[in-house]
């Protein structure tokens, strides 16, 4: 029930000019598909925004965590925010903010929630939960932050600390009840809560548990999510031993591949973008390095950028054989999450 909230709490946010540039967004993607031509009609629905690329954690599958970025780190300044927002609250009514690195750790991260919502956009974001305490929790609250991602992969300390490296999960459980305290202090139903749980081998055999703690808390939602594993062909110590919850399949001469075949298209190169701290474009959440920058705010119009020559080109390329683009070779769009 708690989930159909979150999802009414999403349509809230959708005006006429936002249902309007929806439709077109829809209608040239499939024109797009059907005819191989990148047809681009509207303007981002949703957007990911990185609040910083700094991160307490050092997780082994994630350049933020091993600080293996070439690009710089940094937070993103509230007026180029504002910059932002001004220029894509016609269309956006979906905000992610998180691309790499842990939220929490921008001194003013919640000034950007406030942002977002005078702005009537839905807000998101992904926490390793460690920098919440109950001071911080009802300040979340008060926000407006409409969904909070808790990462919790794994329910003993000797399991969680096996993916999430340097970090404590009895912080992240004694987080998560003051956020629910405060929502129920505060007489809020949001930010909703959701339990992410990364599944790797080291943790599979918690996945029943972590329903049961988040039911036990008060946590509104559980998701079970697939683990993007960067040298996976000849399988990985963090490879599940149960397939279902593997982004991965066995081949018959024993490598393995990601699950499905996407084809030619992407809906993400229609629907959204994603802005870096510094306000580089890239295409989407995949280019964690920002290898493939498609145009920067701080120089150029975002509505100049989504319609340039250089965003077509890429559109193109993903119609003409999306398997050449290195970002698309360990894409999960389109595999399952079991929640």
């Amino acid at each position: 029930m708690s989930s159909r909230f979150d999802t009414l709490s999403i349509l809230k946010h959708l005006t006429l000019p936002r249902i309007w540039n929806l439709a077109l967004l829809r209608s040239s993607y499939y024109l797009a598909r059907i005819s191989k031509r990148a047809i681009s009609a509207g303007y981002p629905a949703s957007l990911s925004i990185e609040p910083t690329t700094a991160c307490n954690l050092g997780c082994p599958e994630c350049p933020s965590g091993l600080k293996q970025f070439t690009r710089p780190t940094g937070k993103i300044d509230l007026n180029l925010h504002q910059n932002m927002l001004n220029q894509v609250k016609r269309s956006v009514f979906y905000i992610n903010y998180y691309f790499q690195g842990e939220p929490f750790l921008h001194p003013q991260f919640l000034e950007l929630i406030k942002q977002a919502k005078q702005s009537k956009i839905y807000t998101s974001t992904s926490t390793n939960a460690h920098f919440i305490d109950e001071k911080k929790a009802e300040e979340i609250v008060q926000s407006g932050l409409d969904r909070l991602i808790i990462s919790i992969d794994g329910l003993t300390q000797e399991t969680y600390e096996q993916y999430r490296v340097y970090g404590n999960l009895s912080k992240v459980i004694e987080a998560s009840k003051q956020l629910v305290l405060a929502k129920r202090k505060l007489q809020s139903t949001t930010p909703h809560l959701i339990f992410q749980f990364l599944a790797v081998k080291p943790n599979e055999h918690e996945i029943p548990q972590v329903f049961e703690l988040a039911n036990d808390i008060g946590i509104d939602e559980v998701r079970i999510k697939t683990a993007q594993l960067y040298d996976f062909e000849n399988g990985n110590p963090l490879m599940p031993k149960n397939e279902k919850y593997s982004r991965y399949t066995k081949r018959k001469d024993g490598t393995y591949k990601i699950k499905g075949n996407p084809g030619n298209h992407c809906w993400r190169m229609w629907s959204g973008s994603v802005f870096t701290w510094d306000g580089k474009v890239v295409p989407c959440c995949f280019d964690k390095d920002a290898k493939h920058v498609l145009g920067s705010i701080t120089e150029n119009t975002f509505d100049s950028i989504w319609k340039s020559e250089k965003y077509r080109a890429f559109r193109q390329a993903i119609l003409k054989n999306r398997q050449e683009i290195d970002i698309c070779k360990n894409c999960s769009e389109g595999t399952q999450v079991w929640s």
